[in-house]
């Protein structure tokens, strides 16, 4: 597996026991449609929200911050994914669309942000 694809699956099991440590319910991890995916979802700590988490991980945050990685494009591939997921489970409860971005390489040395109600794909289409 290439190193950057380690860092990846590393960061979603970092942002995943983080969640479980905030009292979040892990439903689903890299969930999959086609091409699409979305890396947790989750359900809050209220009971009362599916929270789609896109995970963003890097090593340092000199070049980029990994909230930028989330572009317009990639908000629409959640908004589809989503989309999908909520009519293949029958989903009637509220959904949120978060980002959690890590930057290390390790457990010892991670930054985790997490941002509530990042972004709505609703107002990336057109």
């Amino acid at each position: 597996m290439a190193q950057h694809n380690q860092l990846g699956k590393w960061g979603e099991e970092y942002a995943a026991n983080y969640l479980l440590g905030k009292g979040y319910d892990i439903l689903e991890r890299d969930w999959r449609i086609g091409h699409r995916d979305i890396d947790i979802i989750a359900r809050s700590p209220e009971g009362d929200t599916v929270v789609f988490v896109e995970v963003k991980t890097r090593t340092n945050d000199v070049v980029t911050d990994p909230r930028d990685a989330v572009d317009l494009r990639k908000i629409r591939n959640i908004g589809w994914a989503a989309n999908a997921y909520v009519k293949q489970r029958n989903v009637i409860d509220l959904l949120r669309f978060d980002i959690i971005s890590i930057v290390g390489n390790n457990d010892a040395n991670a930054d985790i942000m997490h941002v509530e109600d990042a972004f709505n794909p609703c107002c990336a289409f057109r």
